[in-house]
């Protein structure tokens, strides 16, 4: 099953539809869908490594592009849902607080959040329920973005044969390495 699921995104990698597929996967992830796109973009790259830069370049504005899709939603929730619970529970004054000392290092925790297998979705979310400024959100989206799917590209392009022959060989431990930072992600949400 998981030599089926590599052969189809090779596959898909080298298809026409690549480039759509990963924009939408970049997207989606960046405000609701848990699976990140280095999914896609780790075998668009071994299979097409001339194209890498074009890659990690598609997914860097299409994942900024659904960063501001998942702040609207914390904006546009916030007040329609979040706000109302926060009353009902008396705790108004406590995410008065927290929104404060959020916003104070936002910036980071969206670097941190963009670069690392945190889950990038939840900060978006929050910092559009916390009203962090949106041209600091976008301008550290991009860096922490860009310098995830660039720093992909170039290793990628510079050892590409070497790694697809390293994945090929251990695909089930590549496997488990993958799951295991996903879930590791999700499981620091929960922690924090």
């Amino acid at each position: 099953m998981i030599r089926a699921l590599y052969n189809w995104t090779m596959a898909l990698g080298e298809s026409r539809y690549a480039l759509y597929a990963l924009a939408l996967i970049a997207f989606i992830e960046s405000s609701v869908f848990p699976i990140p796109p280095d999914v896609l973009l780790i075998p668009m790259i071994i299979a097409l490594p001339h194209r890498a830069f074009l890659f990690a370049f598609v997914a860097t504005i299409a994942s900024v592009l659904g960063g501001m899709f998942g702040y609207y939603i914390g904006a546009a929730l916030m007040d329609s849902l979040g706000q109302p619970l926060l009353d009902f529970y008396g705790k108004a004054a406590q995410f008065d607080q927290f929104k404060a000392t959020y916003n104070e290092y936002g910036a980071w925790a969206v670097l941190i959040a963009g670069i690392t297998p945190f889950p990038y979705k939840v900060i978006t979310i929050l910092s559009g329920s916390t009203g962090l400024d949106l041209g600091v959100f976008v301008l550290s989206s991009t860096l922490a973005r860009a310098a995830r799917f660039f720093l992909i590209a170039v290793l990628l392009w510079k050892f590409g044969i070497p790694v697809r022959s390293f994945i090929e060989k251990r695909l089930g431990l590549v496997f488990i390495v993958a799951v295991t930072l996903l879930l590791g992600g999700f499981l620091m949400v929960k922690v924090l």
